[in-house]
């Protein structure tokens, strides 16, 4: 917990930061139209893998990175490194091919998915709030779903990955570094794949043009920088505000969505959105309420 008020304004800055590069990545994304979606992720991974293993070589981690990567925590990394590939090939696509709507809604529903997810997994108690939240959130999504008002399985997809991921990371003995880095490396082989075989068959996106380049180039530094500045922010405020941050990036998806990218809102969307948005405004109006009490109880003694 931060003990100075340097670092928590320093904590708030890089997590707006995170939040809102994660934000206008759409933006980015656009830029690629053309690129198969497997292959932006590819480079996503390749060179977020040549930016990780500076980081490590210049901190000298190599060896303690080792050590902690081996039994139960390897195995965590499997499931981590699966699950954050499929989310980014989701997020890739979705946001490529016009449903970048449905994409920000996922990462609205994420945060009440976790609140679930550590309910029945790790046996944690939601208050009375909360569960009024989540019951509001979800019959937002029912109301998507049986409306088809969008392909409401990539929301679903997206919040439950990122959500599970989440949940392994939790549980597993590796700082945010270490295991971004040996999740990357797990998953290299199949973005080298991905890439030769783009090679092979001529539809490599690689070479089309020294912009298109330094635009995968940079996709590294797209990927990893904000998942850095996140994880400093975390150790640097209080997890309750973190929390609350968290909804500036749909809402920016969202804004994308509709003002640049001129998606189609139809009514089943409106009514899913009203509905989600009510629910994580309880939620995070709950998770205030809660901080404020917890605060003020020393005071009373």
């Amino acid at each position: 917990m931060p003990t100075t008020m340097s670092e928590r304004t320093a904590g708030f800055a890089l997590g707006v930061g995170a939040y809102i590069s994660w934000g206008v990545l759409p933006l980015y994304l656009r830029l690629l139209k053309g690129v198969p979606a497997a292959q932006v992720l590819a480079h996503r991974v390749l060179w977020s893998l040549v930016l990780l293993l500076g980081l490590i070589f210049v901190l000298k981690r190599g060896r303690a990175l080792i050590a902690a990567a081996r039994g139960r925590t390897l195995l965590l990394l499997v499931g981590s490194a699966t699950l954050i590939g499929i989310n980014w090939l989701i997020y890739i696509w979705a946001a490529m091919n016009g449903h970048l709507l449905e994409a920000s809604l996922g990462y609205f529903i994420n945060p009440l998915i976790n609140v679930a997810l550590g309910m029945a997994v790790l046996g944690e108690r939601i208050r009375r709030w909360q569960g009024v939240a989540l019951s509001i959130a979800a019959a937002g999504v029912v109301v998507m779903a049986v409306g088809g008002g969008g392909a409401i399985w990539i929301s679903l997809l997206l919040a439950t990955t990122f959500a599970l991921y989440g949940l392994l990371r939790k549980v597993m003995a590796m700082d945010a570094l270490g295991g971004l880095t040996i999740e990357t490396l797990m998953i290299a082989p199949f973005a080298i794949a991905i890439l030769i075989n783009a090679s092979q068959t001529g539809t490599s996106g690689w070479g089309q043009s020294l912009w298109l380049d330094v635009l995968l180039a940079l996709a590294g530094i797209v990927t990893a920088i904000p998942l850095l500045m996140f994880a400093a922010a975390a150790r640097r405020m209080p997890l309750s505000t973190l929390g609350l941050l968290q909804y500036i990036s749909p809402t920016l998806q969202f804004s994308v969505a509709v003002l640049v990218f001129r998606e189609a809102l139809h009514v089943e969307n409106l009514i899913t959105f009203a509905l989600i948005w009510a629910g994580c405004a309880l939620y995070a109006w709950d998770g205030l309420r809660s901080t404020r009490a917890a605060a003020m109880v020393p005071a009373e003694h």
